[in-house]
């Protein structure tokens, strides 16, 4: 009280207030005639915050906590419920109460295929310590074989609504993405995951199109009418993309890619208004897809 040159009423509320919204572990000591932190009944060593919010903060974790709630629900429902708590207690010391986040921003999701976050927590686990992690894999495709492999994880990455980690997979010696919900079981291992270069990483996840990863080894060349232009040339489909006017008021879009197979459905979604015009294989893949379309629909 004298510290802080306050009445003894101030001293309590503040006291009051470090318990509720603080989660201080204050207790008396009538020996000293003062309180203290009682760290032997405490699960972990308590200090006070180091790190303070203003509402508009405030407001702003619990936009990301949205985000999160959104995009993967039911993903480290425990630890976001725990944050949430944690915020709603730091909000009670503002004069203002927190808006209804959730009433204010809808986000869709197509396409989601996680449900549960069983192996998630795992992979992030052994991810965020450096170990290897033992999975049961099945990949898509007509065999849909399951295969059991030994990968170092380095980046989880959250792509068209769903999550994906690449790793280095021992069993290929190389890196390989996969997705996250096509894994069955999860093992950490005591093994320290083998780390590939942050550059090496960042070439292999980001140099082509898609999440078909690996190397670019062509460039795909795309017309887009008048219509389309004035959209397609505000999106980012690649960070190495080029793209140019023509005179005819068409928009050129140039993308490098490895795999073809993500592109062609890109390019399939716009229809009539886009124009393959190389390489020719892609052009020809396109082709393929339309003429199989065709025959579905003369049925």
């Amino acid at each position: 009280m004298n510290e802080l040159e306050c009445a003894k009423a101030t001293a309590a509320r503040y006291i009051e207030d470090m318990r509720r919204y603080l989660d201080a572990p204050l207790a008396y000591d009538r020996k000293l005639n003062g309180y203290y932190y009682d760290q032997q009944h405490a699960e972990k060593p308590y200090q006070l915050p180091g790190l303070w919010f203003s509402a508009e903060e405030l407001n702003g974790l619990l936009i990301c906590h949205q985000i999160l709630q959104n995009i993967s629900p039911g993903l480290l429902s425990q630890q976001i419920s725990q944050l949430q708590q944690r915020i709603n207690q730091l909000f009670k010391l503002q004069p203002h109460s927190p808006a209804d986040i959730s009433q204010k921003i809808k986000i869709l999701s197509i396409g989601r295929r996680l449900k549960d976050d069983a192996q998630f927590k795992k992979i992030a686990t052994s991810l965020f310590n450096g170990k290897r992690i033992d999975i049961e894999y099945t990949a898509r495709g007509e065999s849909a074989a399951q295969t059991r492999r030994t990968v170092s994880p380095q980046q989880l990455v959250y792509y068209r609504d769903n999550w994906y980690l690449a790793a280095h997979c021992h069993h290929r010696d190389q890196l390989r993405v996969f997705a996250v919900d096509n894994i069955g079981s999860a093992k950490i291992l005591e093994q320290n995951a083998l780390l590939i270069e942050p550059e090496l990483l960042e070439q292999f996840l980001t140099s082509s199109y898609g999440i078909f990863s690996g190397s670019a080894q062509h460039t795909a060349v795309l017309e887009f009418s008048k219509a389309r232009a004035k959209w397609v040339a505000d999106e980012n489909w690649h960070p190495k993309q080029q793209g140019q006017w023509l005179d005819n008021g068409n928009y050129q879009l140039s993308i490098p890619f490895n795999d073809s197979r993500e592109l062609i459905m890109d390019i399939l979604k716009h229809g009539a208004e886009v124009e393959v015009k190389s390489p020719q294989f892609l052009i020809d893949g396109v082709r393929e897809q339309i003429e199989s379309m065709q025959k579905i629909y003369k049925k």
